[in-house]
């Protein structure tokens, strides 16, 4: 038997796990409340219900945290048959809002779809946070998740902020990342926020 003859339905079966893969990253539901992503290259201020996540601690290059958190992340949710949600938190420490911190300490949380929700099984690694309602002014972006874009974007909310100044930091920045490693960097979503509340 010739080998393209072989080759082909391993090439169907690359092609039907690779598109399955796109569909799972991609029909992941938002935490119940919470706002649609922000469009790309649009600067806004949200509002975010209160909920509930699953929490890893990450120390070192802060543009391998997410890559090192996810994988005990997933095997808490399947141990506890908990369904994923969109998007995956990363907040970074607030030195890096002026660009120069590169390695530090970071939280990489996948969120639970509702506040109702508490796991079963909690490895000594995952940490459960109920994050209270906030305020952000949230960058929409599009385009890979380096780290560099991360930094680019901090920049432009420093300058809205500087432009708006009736509006105040009161938390760590973090980054939204809404679609899995299977969908191409060209058309993966993200948001950069920073929390804020309006000066007395």
């Amino acid at each position: 038997m010739k080998l393209h003859y072989l080759l082909l339905p391993l090439g169907i079966i690359a092609i039907a796990w690779f598109a399955i893969g796109i569909y799972q990253a991609n029909s992941a539901p938002l935490p119940v409340g919470f706002p649609a992503p922000t469009a790309p290259d649009k600067i806004e201020v949200k509002e975010y219900p209160a909920y509930r996540a699953a929490t890893y601690s990450y120390s070192g290059n802060l543009s391998d945290a997410a890559n090192q958190a996810f994988s005990p992340l997933y095997q808490h949710i399947s141990s506890n048959n908990i369904s994923m949600t969109a998007p995956v938190e990363t907040r970074y420490p607030v030195g890096t809002i002026e660009g120069k911190e590169k390695t530090g300490e970071a939280t990489v949380s996948f969120l639970y779809r509702n506040t109702d929700i508490y796991p079963k099984e909690i490895a000594s690694n995952i940490t459960i946070e109920d994050i209270p309602r906030q305020t952000v002014v949230s960058l929409g972006l599009v385009g890979g998740y380096s780290y560099e874009t991360y930094v680019e974007g901090l920049e432009k909310l420093r300058n809205w902020l500087s432009e708006n100044p009736s509006y105040k930091m009161v938390g760590n920045p973090r980054r939204l990342f809404y679609d899995g490693p299977y969908k191409p960097d060209m058309a993966k979503r993200s948001e950069i926020q920073i929390p804020i509340s309006k000066k007395d």
